[in-house]
């Protein structure tokens, strides 16, 4: 009975040391993957709001125009050509995409 006693005891040290090893490994999983895709969506989620007319874009399809109108019910209508309009979601621009069109674009105009 002595025998159960003293493995009970421990298992229990060893529960402790699993339990903060846990916990670490919970604290790195949010530090290196939710985190910072929330801080993405968020940019994200602030470039599509601070939308313009004018403003060159490139969608999640890969379709390149120029922001023609933004309308309140959270879509846009985009020049893709002269005289040639899409309504598109706000949610589908690409921000990565379109911050490095227009970084190429504004290097060639230097």
């Amino acid at each position: 009975m002595t025998n159960l006693v003293f493995l009970q005891a421990g298992g229990a040290g060893g529960g402790t040391f699993q339990l903060i090893l846990l916990g670490g490994m919970i604290l790195v999983f949010w530090l290196f993957m939710i985190r910072p895709q929330a801080k993405k969506a968020k940019e994200a989620k602030q470039f599509q709001d601070n939308m313009q007319k004018g403003d060159k874009i490139v969608t999640i399809a890969g379709i390149h125009g120029t922001v023609n109108k933004v309308n309140e019910d959270g879509t846009l209508m985009l020049e893709t050509s002269p005289g040639s309009y899409m309504k598109i979601e706000k949610s589908a621009i690409s921000l990565e995409w379109t911050k490095n069109i227009n970084k190429t674009a504004a290097a060639d105009k230097a």
